[in-house]
């Protein structure tokens, strides 16, 4: 089942899928490191969810724009664009996927913790997890890269969290600021386009980059570099992908039907 990935056209593919948190099949070179992109930010919005459980912040803590918190900034509901510091909307009016935000994100969340983001994501969330070959690299939005064994641990701690109360992952797979418009980036307009924390949340959005048979609980994320993480609570399954393809219309139609064929395969 998983070998259909070797028709796709990417030179390195490594897949992996998890059932009740534990991993049950992968395919390719789980061990060779690659850019997550933008699954990255999953990793930064659990790295700021310890830091609300620690008590070093506050999701209605301040950040970002005026009005906006650190709840609109993990939401992509703060306003600022996916590029830039100058907001384009209102805290809480649109659903503007912004690369800005996370990089805020991370400023907030390492000014809070004193020191630099990237040490509290270390502390936080990849030493705990083990995940020995992750590295952040720059923007909290798109920096991490590592392997397809770190992926499936990241994907296992969204399955069963150990680094956070259940309760918390609850709301940050639940819809935040209701009802907002907004485009899925290299999708489109989604009418709503609902988020939870630093997650996307499947919903009913049409078309999408998760299968048809992946139930509306689903949350995950994916990256330009080909990548993505995804979670079905329903299904108890996840599905973690890396690749060094640029995504594209190859994946809106490959992606679909892993995810449909894993689904079917429990």
């Amino acid at each position: 089942m998983l070998g259909q990935v070797d028709a796709w056209p990417a030179e390195h593919v490594a897949v992996g899928v998890l059932r009740g948190g534990a991993e049950v099949a992968t395919h390719g070179q789980r061990d060779r490191v690659l850019p997550w992109a933008s699954v990255t930010k999953p990793a930064t919005a659990l790295a700021t969810l310890v830091a609300a459980e620690e008590g070093i912040l506050d999701l209605a803590d301040a950040a970002g724009p005026p009005g906006s918190t650190v709840r609109h900034l993990l939401a992509h509901a703060s306003g600022l664009p996916f590029d830039g510091t100058a907001p384009i909307a209102r805290p809480g009016q649109r659903r503007i996927y912004s690369n800005t935000g996370f990089d805020v994100l991370g400023d907030v969340v390492g000014a809070a913790a004193e020191m630099p983001f990237e040490e509290y994501l270390r502390a936080a969330v990849l030493g705990p997890l083990e995940m020995t070959t992750a590295v952040l690299r720059g923007s909290p939005a798109a920096g991490l890269r590592g392997s397809l064994d770190d992926l499936l641990r990241f994907g296992a701690e969204l399955q069963r969290p150990r680094l956070v109360a259940p309760e918390t992952l609850t709301e940050a797979t639940s819809v935040q600021f209701p009802g907002l418009v907004g485009v899925l980036p290299d999708i489109g307009r989604m009418e709503p386009n609902d988020w939870g924390l630093g997650l996307e949340l499947r919903d009913a959005k049409r078309p999408h980059w998760t299968g048809l048979e992946n139930s509306p609980r689903t949350f995950g994320h994916f990256g330009g570099t080909g990548t993505f993480l995804w979670v079905d609570p329903d299904a108890d399954t996840a599905l973690a992908c890396l690749t060094d393809l640029q995504f594209g219309p190859w994946a809106l139609e490959a992606w679909p039907k892993l995810a449909d064929d894993v689904l079917r395969d429990r």
